[in-house]
């Protein structure tokens, strides 16, 4: 069994969501088939919620009927025949009700909020499921919501995903496709809740792993992940193979192909992750498994929105335990840290996430001095093999980089990631210049284009 998974641009438009139809009954394997919600309801819904909450009850409603009626136009080009129509017609209004009932209760909490949000991927699977019926499919509809559980912490519970998509699974031997929303799930509340944004890749690795699937398909609209940002660099190319380990480290540095979560379930299982494009099914994309090509440097990427915080004390010389009370703080707070870089007396750290940085640089000021912090800097991850062995790879990023000021470098700590942080302004000039130097400088394009 396969696991197809297919994102918001993929089933944006009728035309998309036949094309779909046509992708997933081109071969004869059984698929369980994730889908995203119609590209832009997220963001509507969450826009109604916003409303919501404010009290704007007048706003919200012609927000909603905004999203209503984009809905009816799209179930007129969707199915062809009449009682095709109807179905999708009794969907729409229903799931429609649910959210005027929903914006009607005060207080709006977060409650509520989610189980709006959740109403995007509830559409688009009961009307694609709707659709395959009307063509005579072999499909049913398998709600997420009956298997998807996170934790307390908003971790997936593993065992119990894999347990219940069993047992539900052998109930419909006979069933060539199995659709299922991406995104959302249930907490220990039982209570509607997501993955988070971009939590679609997540469930279908959640779900390959679980089935150990023979392979789970990513379908966007960009063919594979490529070697550099192509909406900021010209000469992009797409990667024919990646690791785990490289595709992983492409993803939280910034690859937008890619959910950052999506990689570890998958790799658990040793279940191939193959990222495809729905304008180009035959192109290969990009297979993620445990092996690779020999290449030196495979990809760039890059990371906005970081903040950078410089932390100094004399008493971390000859000492220990300081470190481990830094990070500490950062712990309590829940905030990850990317890079990290010492010297005798110093510590340097990077964060994405500065909801709670004033908490945070006032606990540190409490153990050790700090400077004044960088804001608007980018992380600039350039992955490849970085092996202790290796000579001359870093020195070539490096000199790339001879132009361009450095604030900090992380090397050593993996052996797939040499990360560079930068200003944010000088973003562009960076991933041109590494790209013509690490790509196209030599002779390098001679075997990236073999597909696996």
């Amino acid at each position: 069994m396969q696991v197809w998974k297919f994102g918001g641009t993929s089933v944006g438009k009728p035309e998309r969501m036949h094309s779909i139809r046509q992708l997933i009954t081109s071969t004869d394997s059984r698929k369980i088939v994730v889908l995203s919600a119609l590209s832009g309801t997220t963001n509507a819904l969450l826009s109604i919620g916003e409303s919501a909450k404010a009290n704007q009850d007048a706003e919200a409603v012609e927000k909603i009927k905004a999203l209503r009626d984009h809905y009816d136009t799209f179930i007129q080009e969707l199915y062809s025949t009449e009682a095709g129509l109807a179905q999708g017609k009794e969907i729409v209004e229903k799931e429609f009700s649910f959210i005027r009932s929903l914006v009607n209760i005060k207080p709006f909490t977060s409650k509520q909020d989610k189980e709006l949000v959740a109403e995007g991927e509830l559409l688009s699977t009961q009307m694609f499921e709707a659709y395959l019926a009307e063509q005579g499919e072999n499909s049913i509809l398998l709600p997420a919501l009956e298997f998807m559980r996170i934790d307390a912490e908003g971790e997936p519970e593993l065992a119990v995903i894999e347990e219940r998509l069993t047992t539900i699974l052998g109930q419909h031997p006979e069933r060539q496709l199995i659709i299922t929303q991406g995104f959302i799930c249930r907490n220990p509340r039982g209570e509607v809740d997501n993955l988070k944004r971009g939590g679609s890749d997540y469930t279908a690795s959640l779900i390959g792993g679980a089935i150990r699937a023979e392979e789970i398909q990513i379908w966007t609209d960009i063919d594979g992940m490529h070697n550099n940002d192509p909406r900021i660099v010209k000469r992009t190319f797409p990667i024919r193979q990646l690791t785990f380990e490289e595709a992983a480290e492409l993803a939280y540095f910034g690859a937008k192909i890619l959910h950052p979560s999506t990689i570890t379930p998958a790799k658990m299982r040793g279940v191939p992750v193959r990222l495809k494009n729905t304008m180009q099914p035959d192109a290969p994309g990009t297979l993620i498994a445990t092996s690779s090509t020999d290449r030196e440097i495979k990809a760039i990427a890059a990371k906005d929105n970081i903040t950078a915080i410089y932390v100094h004390s004399t008493r971390m010389l000859n000492a220990y335990g300081f470190l481990r009370r830094v990070f500490e703080i950062f712990e309590k707070y829940k905030t990850p840290v990317d890079m990290v870089t010492t010297s005798e007396v110093s510590v340097s750290v990077t964060i994405d996430n500065s909801e709670h940085l004033d908490a945070i640089t006032a606990e540190l000021r409490e153990i050790a001095d700090l400077e004044e912090h960088d804001r608007d800097q980018t992380i600039v991850c350039i992955v490849g093999n970085f092996s202790a062995d290796k000579e001359g790879v870093a020195i070539k990023v490096l000199d790339a980089l001879k132009n361009i000021p450095l604030r900090m470098i992380s090397y050593g700590a993996s052996e797939h990631n040499l990360s560079i942080l930068i200003h944010s302004s000088l973003k562009e000039q960076a991933l041109n210049a590494l790209n013509e130097r690490l790509f196209y400088y030599e002779d390098a394009m001679k075997d990236i284009f073999t597909a696996p």
